[in-house]
């Protein structure tokens, strides 16, 4: 799983303050989703979330953390975007025998 993909994970279950709620809005398993926290905190070298039997809590640096993605998942997501629904723009250049324009482009691009 890329970093991008991890950080969504981790603002779900930021968001649902659960590993379960969170791997069941995603789709994927729960063991996946403690996987991709544990390896994102040894990573950073910091705890993101404090577990207890029934609620995950964020620590100060994972609320912090949160912010961060929030905003770096933004930005791909517009980013992206961007891509998605731009048609394409600028000046084509064709460079081709005068017979093969006449015949064959040219009327293609006047209709």
């Amino acid at each position: 799983m890329d970093r991008i993909e991890a950080m969504r994970v981790y603002t779900r279950v930021y968001e649902r303050r659960s590993f379960k709620l969170a791997s069941l809005d995603l789709n994927i398993p729960a063991s996946t989703v403690t996987e991709v926290i544990k390896a994102m905190e040894k990573r950073l070298g910091v705890v993101l979330l404090e577990r207890t039997t029934r609620r995950v809590s964020p620590t100060i640096d994972g609320e912090t953390f949160y912010h961060r993605c929030i905003s770096i998942i933004n930005d791909v997501e517009e980013a992206e975007h961007g891509f998605s629904t731009s048609t394409p723009q600028g000046l084509l250049r064709v460079d081709t025998h005068g017979t093969i324009a006449r015949h064959f482009l040219l009327p293609q691009i006047h209709t």
